[in-house]
């Protein structure tokens, strides 16, 4: 395979500027339908809101801790719209706007957040693998996924969210190199946010962008600017259709930024400045797709107030999910351990009682 066929774009694909402005995209991407640009401006307005509502929740003690995405809708919103629902996605720990809207019930999504053992919801009936924490591990397992479905006969796609910190875990290079190898239908979604935590990129990698990463694998790869939801929506498709195909896997890096801390744990002040972050503000990804939106008369201010009301009434309903307490059986610490409990456990689960009977 000529490399040339595997490069990305010298520079991120755009299709919207930051000031909501069009402009000219590269050859070989199309504008997506209209409808699904509306549809992506709705989903970003309620996931910003429910981003929002978990945040405040970690205040009130509803949840032990919750890694905000504001700032990356478009990079959340794209990727869900560009899957089929029986297309599997494999998310990290800052990906729960992505769950919501795939249609996941946010208590659920929130399970794993708020100090549950699982990750709260059914991953086969959903076809959303648990929320990884450990960072790239997911990945590999991905690979599997789409390796399977592909042996199987299925024509479906399995999308990798992951951030740039994961890139420069040795799983991440493990599950490049294993899905070039089989072809497996897999799309690496690189959502470059800027810090590891408190690691700046450049203290990351040294590589032009982190989507030429692909290429000593065999893999076609592009970046994108990733506040940019047209672009991010249009690379996607592009992605997703070249993994259906048989063309085999792809990288997908995105330019975004994280705009709130690392977690609500986090204290951002000391790794980076507010000149930083208000630069950031200024390319928001929202205010950038409905100015956009509102310039080609696509979107009216009655449907931006329709979509701003969804979105409190959904944020409304999940504080009231969540102020529920959970029902918590302190039995299940025994369950899922072996198929048929040990004597050690049986002697523990036996003390277990006896101490809650006191």
């Amino acid at each position: 395979m000529s490399v040339d066929v595997l490069l990305p774009s010298p520079v991120p694909v755009r299709f919207v500027a930051e000031d909501g402005t069009a402009v000219q995209p590269p050859t070989g991407y199309q504008v997506p339908a209209e409808e699904r640009l509306l549809e992506g401006f709705r989903r970003m307005v309620v996931g910003r809101r429910f981003d929002r509502q978990a945040t405040a929740l970690t205040k009130q003690g509803r949840l032990a801790v919750y890694p905000s995405s504001r700032g990356q809708e478009a990079c959340q919103i794209a990727g869900v719209l560009a899957l089929r629902e029986d297309d599997w996605l494999f998310p990290t720990y800052r990906d729960s706007v992505a769950l919501v809207s795939r249609g996941l019930d946010p208590v659920e999504v929130l399970t794993l957040l708020r100090g549950g053992w699982h990750c709260g919801y059914d991953p086969v009936a959903t076809r959303v693998a648990p929320q990884c924490t450990p960072l790239a591990t997911q990945t590999i397992h991905a690979v599997g996924m789409a390796d399977a479905l592909r042996r199987k006969g299925e024509d479906g796609v399995v999308m990798a969210f992951i951030g740039d910190g994961g890139t420069s875990e040795g799983d991440f290079h493990e599950a490049l190199n294993y899905a070039a190898v089989l072809g497996a239908p897999v799309v690496f979604f690189v959502q470059n946010n800027k810090y590891a935590i408190s690691v700046p990129l450049a203290k990351q990698s040294a590589a032009p962008a982190l989507a030429y990463k692909g290429i000593g694998y065999g893999i076609r790869s592009e970046q994108v600017d990733g506040n940019d939801l047209v672009a991010v929506l249009s690379v996607l498709d592009a992605a997703v259709e070249h993994a259906r195909t048989g063309g085999g896997p792809f990288l997908v890096e995105a330019h975004t930024y994280r705009m709130d801390p690392h977690t609500n744990a986090d204290d951002a002040t000391r790794y980076r400045d507010r000149q930083e972050v208000e630069r950031w503000e200024a390319a928001d990804p929202l205010a950038r797709l409905e100015t956009y939106l509102r310039e080609r008369g696509v979107l009216t201010a009655d449907a931006v107030d329709a979509a701003h009301e969804a979105a409190e009434k959904f944020a409304a309903q999940v504080r009231q999910d969540l102020n529920a307490d959970p029902e918590a059986d302190p039995f299940e610490l025994f369950e899922h351990v072996f198929a048929e409990a040990t004597p050690q456990l049986r002697e523990q689960r036996a003390l277990l009682a006896s101490e809650l009977e006191d």
